[in-house]
């Protein structure tokens, strides 16, 4: 049975559109109407009148009969792996340590598909205009931390991550172009780190660095985040890069310890 057949055998089809309908919610769109659930979903009314329903009954989703939205119950969803991982945990303390010293705001993130989610962080000053928290998502190939984590990936893993993304171009700066980027994911491998600047958003720089699991593989990725008024991209390799590298030599040992 090829890889396909294998994914089709154990689909529950159900489910998958359970979890389209929870994430057709987001920042932009907190409160949608059933017509906007189905047109983001790709289903039919009726299929997304039965999934709202049933997410109202079970206490995920609210609803005033017209407009529908989250309740914080959702949480629990995101909590359960925050719970399970000891990664969040051991990183905070480093991270405030880190924001303390630097006097910039630091943070901890994964890998999902094309996008970084942060798992931990410790804020100084809001620096983006749109706010940062834990379980916040971005475009990896446009932040230091994705940068950091998709230079670890083999080349199809990688191809599938840059699709899932869209490379669309967020700034004057963004890299757009799959081979620039590429070629830019090398150069981090090979020197352990990554300067984006205001890639993501004007005005905004930051340097991440991995953190490593006890056999070596890149398992999250850390940065220090500061505005471009406040540091060059040059200072940020030789004032802020030596200190994040000694918080994920930190958070990396505490791991070793941990597990």
């Amino acid at each position: 049975m090829d890889e396909q057949a294998e994914r089709g055998a154990h689909h529950v089809q159900s489910l998958a559109r359970g979890l389209a309908v929870i994430t057709a919610f987001g920042p932009d769109t907190p409160e949608l109407t059933l017509s906007e659930v189905a047109r983001e979903t790709g289903m039919t009314r009726a299929a997304a009148r039965r999934f709202l329903l049933t997410l109202v009954d079970l206490g995920y989703v609210r609803t005033d009969g017209k407009q529908f939205a989250l309740t914080a119950r959702v949480l629990e969803l995101g909590y359960a792996y925050l719970s399970s991982q000891s990664l969040p945990e051991v990183a905070q303390p480093h991270l405030e340590r880190l924001s303390a010293e630097v006097g910039e705001s630091s943070s901890v993130s994964v890998l999902d598909g094309g996008f970084v989610v942060y798992v931990a962080r410790a804020a100084v000053t809001r620096i983006m205009t749109v706010g940062i928290s834990v379980g916040t998502r971005f475009p990896a190939f446009a932040t230091s931390m994705g940068q950091v984590l998709l230079a670890e990936l083999e080349a199809a893993a990688l191809a599938d991550a840059l699709a899932a993304s869209g490379l669309a171009r967020l700034t004057t700066r963004t890299i757009t172009s799959a081979e620039r980027l590429r070629e830019q994911l090398r150069v981090v491998r090979e020197q352990g780190w990554a300067v984006v600047d205001q890639e993501l958003e004007e005005g905004l720089r930051s340097v991440a660095a991995p953190i490593r699991d006890r056999a070596g593989r890149v398992v999250a990725a850390a940065n220090i985040a500061t505005h471009a008024s406040r540091f060059s991209a040059a200072a940020l390799e030789s004032e802020l890069l030596p200190r994040l590298l000694l918080a994920c030599k930190g958070i990396e040992g505490d791991l070793r310890t941990r597990r």
